[in-house]
């Protein structure tokens, strides 16, 4: 049986105070919501904090309503379940309950949270395994090793980013709200991560996620279609995520694709978008846009499946995205 490493926990109840925690914590402090990340990783002993700092019990991070521009405001400690269930995002951003549903079972939805999604560990077959696995092959850079079993002679780590949200939240270019020591800063989710299996998000350790701000669609469309071996309870080795706004005579203005689950960040694909510009989604449109994103995504022998089937499943799974645009 895996048990948790000896830890403390902490309620804070206001954000100023868990920031003052997990500042004095210093190394050695976790933050946790719903805990689905971050304690399966505890017991496997990739990650070892000595204080945690439950933020549960913080009344800001459960907020879940419209601003009055119409921006949809999503607190950091939503559950998964609340998100795909709340009428708003149902009607108004129907593409983020169908990528929360996607994401485990519906009793880990019920713990998981937005900002837990947002913030999830890279995954690697090499990282994620037990401590005694990861010692027999001399453990990996990633976690107390020295190097890239991926890639030996690679001086980074290429563990990949498998959230489902991620690449959507990339597309629809919401916002997020850090706070720290020195206040509340908000950057676009995109600036969040880094390419860089190891320190793969930009934000601060003792800075807290409170909340994300997403544009209101505005008569744009957007989609989501996730590759796993599974229909239920398994990460993402592919995600793509797409968005669309169009003119009055229903040609595409602007277009975003983001793929997830083929690097150690949400790789956005800016030349496949640019096919799509001025037509009205037809067919060639999305052949040219997924053969461009085909090409360009680069996945590594890191998770499931083999390298060459999940590369060539990229093009189909991005031309399945824009399909849905065409109806959403």
């Amino acid at each position: 049986m895996l048990r948790l490493p000896p830890h403390e926990t902490s309620f804070p109840t206001s954000i100023a105070a868990a920031v003052a925690e997990r500042v004095a914590a210093g190394t050695n402090g976790a933050y946790v919501a719903g805990g689905t990340d971050l304690y399966p990783n505890m017991k496997r002993r990739q990650q070892e904090p000595r204080r945690v700092i439950d933020v549960r019990r913080i009344p800001e991070l459960g907020l879940l309503d419209l601003s009055p521009d119409g921006t949809l405001r999503i607190g950091a400690g939503v559950t998964l379940t609340r998100l795909i269930a709340d009428a708003h995002v149902r009607a108004g951003w129907p593409v983020l309950a169908h990528a929360a549903s996607e994401i485990s079972t519906p009793l880990l939805q019920n713990m998981g949270t937005v900002g837990g999604n947002l913030l999830l560990d890279t995954r690697c077959n090499y990282y994620d395994q037990g401590y005694e696995w990861r010692k027999a092959i001399d453990f990996c850079m990633k976690k107390d090793g020295a190097i890239c079993w991926v890639a030996p002679s690679s001086p980074r780590c290429w563990a990949v980013q498998s959230s489902d949200l991620v690449p959507v939240m990339v597309a629809l270019e919401a916002r997020v709200v850090l706070a720290g020591p020195d206040g509340e800063r908000t950057i676009p989710a995109s600036a969040l991560y880094h390419d860089d299996g190891m320190a793969f998000l930009t934000k601060q350790p003792e800075e807290l996620l409170v909340r994300v701000e997403v544009p209101a669609l505005a008569g744009a469309r957007a989609s989501y279609r996730k590759v796993r071996r599974r229909g239920a309870f398994d990460f993402p080795v592919l995600g793509v995520a797409a968005w669309a706004s169009f003119d009055g005579a229903g040609r595409v203005r602007a277009a975003r694709i983001v793929l997830g689950a083929v690097g150690s960040y949400p790789k956005q694909v800016p030349e496949a978008a640019a096919a799509l510009i001025g037509g009205s989604l037809n067919d060639d449109q999305l052949d040219e846009a997924a053969r461009i994103a085909g090409k360009l995504a680069k996945p590594l022998d890191n998770t499931d499946f083999t390298i060459g089937w999940r590369k060539d499943m990229a093009p189909v799974f991005v031309r399945r995205a824009l399909e849905a645009l065409r109806t959403a």
